[in-house]
């Protein structure tokens, strides 16, 4: 049915407030502003990525209809927690996957993460947790925030590395949807993350190749004080 159906046929309605993901893709804020109701950014987890259960109960309030929680990078939503807010408070809450999620492959994938986090120094790597199917192998490069993120991408782009920058901006600054708000946790993590490749038809080569050119430069990167 999708997040905008979803809503719909739960009553959410012009004006109503619906809790959504600051961090991430725009598609769930975008259903809420179709169906005229208004989107409120909660921030997220710095480990998962995914709403934090103590940033939505911070932005309920009597106008609040609905919460969206997206898994995202294959890390799954603190549901429990947030459907306790929802029962708190009376809230449709709903729980979805992350867009273009891959069921095939899990397997592979969760064995190069395991490779992967025991042999990355260079960058911060994924917080294990139960579940998690790494659609996406997400590191956070150390350093002064965006800056360093960019140059630590284009000098591994520059040794045939096919990184990318999960997440551009923050949903609250995207076309529509800009809202006057700062959230750290989402603001921290658009500046520092990267997603390394950890494609099935990744070779053994390519992932030694990896590993040295991540663990070389992350060494030429200190936080700022």
């Amino acid at each position: 049915m999708g997040t905008l159906g979803t809503l719909k046929s739960a009553g959410v309605r012009a004006g109503d407030e619906v809790v959504v993901p600051a961090y991430g893709n725009a598609e769930v804020a975008e259903a809420v502003v179709v169906l005229g109701a208004i989107p409120v950014f909660a921030d997220v987890d710095e480990d998962s990525y995914c709403l934090d259960p103590a940033a939505v109960s911070d932005v309920v309030t009597s106008r609040t209809a609905a919460v969206v929680a997206v898994h995202r990078f294959g890390r799954q939503a603190d549901a429990q927690w947030i459907r306790e807010i929802g029962k708190r408070h009376g809230l449709l809450v709903i729980v979805e996957a992350e867009p273009g999620a891959r069921p095939d492959g899990v397997e592979r994938r969760r064995a190069l993460a395991t490779y992967l986090d025991g042999r990355l120094n260079g960058v911060r790597t994924p917080e294990p947790a139960m579940g998690h199917t790494y659609e996406q192998y997400v590191v956070r490069v150390p350093g002064n925030g965006r800056p360093d993120r960019d140059a630590f991408a284009r000098a591994l782009r520059a040794k045939g590395v096919a990184c990318k920058v999960p997440v551009p901006a923050p949903v609250y600054r995207m076309p529509g949807l800009r809202r006057d708000v700062f959230l750290p946790h989402t603001e921290r993590a658009v500046d520092e993350t990267l997603a390394l490749p950890l494609d099935a038809e990744l070779s053994r080569r390519g992932l030694h190749k990896m590993v040295s050119a991540c663990n070389a430069l992350g060494g030429l990167l200190q936080p700022a004080f």
